[in-house]
């Protein structure tokens, strides 16, 4: 534990399956399974609690291996948000309680951000969830594999698209495909932190237009008035495990 002054739960979701890097989890990196190191980093954000949760008993049995907690869910939750909605009602944590998601394939996430994003939620008493937003790079700006997010001027989040929002349409009319610097464009990291009582309700809530349109699960929460927090950090953290590439790239930098 770490001196946090703000109380606050890790949840990791873990599934065996993955397309790219079947049983991606269990992967080893620097002699470690990959959900060892996420659950390690975890423990170093302050959390008071940190679970890993998943469906899978090779997953429970390695990390029974390493002392990890583990909650068993059921198989068929549509994403991790779902997944962690049943961890919280399975712990009985309070509405108020905050929880971070922290993705089982992010061992190079830092654990300080962990916990500035629960700070983030903490901070903002009427928002129900907390995310992270990085500078937006400019080969990023018209691609729709980055999701770009635009916020109030109190940091709250207006609206998410894999679209390039905003759009400057005088200088795109113009053909110029560099953003204007004066412009904020912020790239969302998928880093969340949520109260319990909105993680809870949250599988309840109907899936709006708007999400099945861009595929992104976080404009259900703006839908339903959920106010998001986003807090912004530069540099933007490492990215996830997705490839043999990526698993490589964190080798390299956990191998030491």
């Amino acid at each position: 534990m770490t001196d946090a002054t703000v109380d606050f739960r890790v949840a990791i979701p873990a599934r065996y399956a993955s397309t790219r890097l079947p049983g991606k989890p269990l992967l080893a990196i620097a002699g470690r399974p990959m959900i060892e190191h996420v659950w390690r980093l975890a423990c170093a954000s302050g959390a008071r609690e940190v679970v890993i949760a998943t469906d899978d008993e090779r997953i429970r049995t390695a990390a029974a291996g390493f002392g990890a907690e583990v909650v068993m869910t059921r198989a068929d939750h549509a994403s991790g948000t779902d997944r962690l909605a049943e961890v919280a009602e399975q712990r009985g944590w309070p509405d108020e309680a905050i929880v971070v998601n922290v993705q089982g394939d992010e061992p190079l996430l830092p654990p300080a951000l962990v916990r500035q994003t629960a700070e983030a939620l903490a901070a903002d008493a009427l928002a129900g969830i907390a995310t992270l937003a990085a500078p937006l790079a400019a080969h990023e700006l018209f691609d729709p594999n980055a999701v770009k997010v635009v916020c109030a001027a109190d940091g709250r989040a207006l609206y998410f698209s894999r679209a390039t929002i905003p759009w400057d349409r005088d200088r795109f009319a113009r053909g110029e495909r560099e953003p204007d610097p004066a412009l904020p464009y912020w790239r969302h990291i998928g880093l969340y932190a949520y109260r319990a009582g909105v993680l809870r309700a949250y599988p309840r809530l109907a899936p709006s237009p708007l999400e099945r349109a861009e595929t992104l699960e976080q404009l259900r929460a703006l839908w339903h008035g959920i106010a998001i927090r986003v807090l912004f950090t530069d540099p933007a953290p490492p990215a996830g495990v997705d490839t043999a590439e990526d698993l490589r790239r964190a080798e390299a930098a956990l191998g030491g």
